[in-house]
């Protein structure tokens, strides 16, 4: 069967699907009613190795390498220029890094007697993260061939590798690979001294840092690699066979690695990048088959909102659940406690032990930022960052 035409290469509603369902894991992962009750695959790993939560991220930069291929498509059949896609992929990227920015300084001090300081606030983040990486990718993609663009992406995952075992980190030696002491802390703890994320591993130390950028930009543009094969002329059986197989040896290459560099999502290294990307290949591939060639689809509308505005639907998530930290209530006791305290306390805990009351608050929130996601979906509301 055929897959040539426009409108079939236009939009895959298995990665509409595939987007909205991380978009879900993102807002579950990200708001657990108690931090201390969290079950295992809903934390990220302390160092090495991987959990289910160290797999959302690589996904979503992943997702907007695929998607940005389809995208791309669409404005140059409509005849737009490379100097009018640049400017696209300029003031996207700075939205994005922006609307992260905004994220990490809210409330800004402006209510509920928190404080707030420039000199703190957090510069890396998810989002910037994402702007970065989307505007390098993107900027890859306009002005290199896809064979120049693939020697880049592996010397990126090449370079990092070199660096973080082969660097002299001062006072600490070669190829330190703890928390404390590895290149990428030492660079982050220098250029971003007071501006990493509180609850990193150690103080100074950043999971979207500068270094770990580089392996980074190597997960979207395997992603734009796999959107450039699904617009191929290639019958949507080859396609599935193929991202299958290609998922599978990428999978195969980042356990291999991880005996020389370990998969680690703190440090996003190469081994890391790679198998995420193979893991990710397979998720889409079996959503492919599944949605896209078999058509069963009936039950993907709930996933395929979520993703019509994912970045809306993640950063409204991250808003509201600062919200809920920041304002304050009389509690039982008549002790100000957060809102968030307060309707946990009142309404999950009676219901389970805390592990599981925990996990129902993740998902009783989903829920309400779905009925959200909904409501703009009802109402024809598409917000592109």
């Amino acid at each position: 069967m055929a897959d040539s035409s426009p409108s079939a290469r236009s939009r895959l509603l298995s990665l509409d699907v595939f987007r909205g369902a991380t978009i879900a894991g993102m807002v579950m992962v990200n708001n657990p009613g108690d931090w201390g009750h969290i079950y295992a695959p809903w934390r990220h790993s302390a160092w090495d190795g991987w959990t289910y939560t160290d797999t959302v991220f690589p996904f979503f930069l992943w997702i907007v390498g695929v998607a940005m291929m389809f995208s791309f498509a669409k404005r140059i059949e409509r005849g737009e220029d490379k100097g009018k896609l640049a400017i696209h992929i300029l003031r996207r990227s700075i939205i994005i890094f922006a609307l992260g920015l905004f994220i990490a300084g809210f409330p800004f001090g402006m209510a509920f007697g928190e404080k707030f300081s420039f000199a703190t606030l957090r510069i890396p983040g998810v989002l910037q993260r994402i702007a970065i990486c989307y505007f390098i990718a993107g900027t890859l993609v306009l002005n290199f061939s896809t064979r120049v663009q693939i020697g880049i992406t592996f010397s990126l995952l090449a370079l990092y590798w070199i660096l973080v075992k082969t660097v002299n980190v001062p006072g600490f030696g070669i190829g330190i690979w703890t928390p404390t002491g590895n290149l990428a802390w030492y660079i982050d703890s220098h250029l971003l001294k007071g501006h990493t994320w509180t609850g990193a591993p150690v103080p100074g130390f950043d999971p979207e840092g500068i270094l770990s950028t580089l392996p980074a930009i190597a997960t979207i543009m395997f992603g734009v690699f796999t959107g450039l094969f699904l617009r191929t002329e290639r019958s949507r059986e080859e396609k599935a066979g193929w991202m299958f197989v290609a998922g599978s040896v990428l999978m195969l290459l980042g356990i291999i690695a991880d005996h020389w560099l370990p998969i680690n999502k703190n440090m996003w290294t190469s081994s890391y990048a790679i198998f995420m990307a193979g893991l990710a290949l397979n998720v889409l591939a079996s959503l492919y088959w599944i949605i896209d060639v078999k058509g069963r689809s009936s039950w993907t509308k709930p996933f395929a909102i979520f993703g019509l505005n994912a970045i809306t639907v993640y950063v409204l998530s991250e808003l509201v659940a600062e919200l809920c930290w920041f304002i304050k209530v009389s509690g039982p006791d008549g002790k100000a406690i957060s809102l968030q305290e307060w309707y946990y306390h009142g309404l999950f805990v009676h219901l389970a032990n805390p592990m599981n009351a925990s996990f129902l608050h993740s998902v009783a929130f989903i829920l309400a930022m779905y009925l959200i996601a909904y409501g703009m979906y009802k109402m024809k509301w598409v917000i592109k960052a």
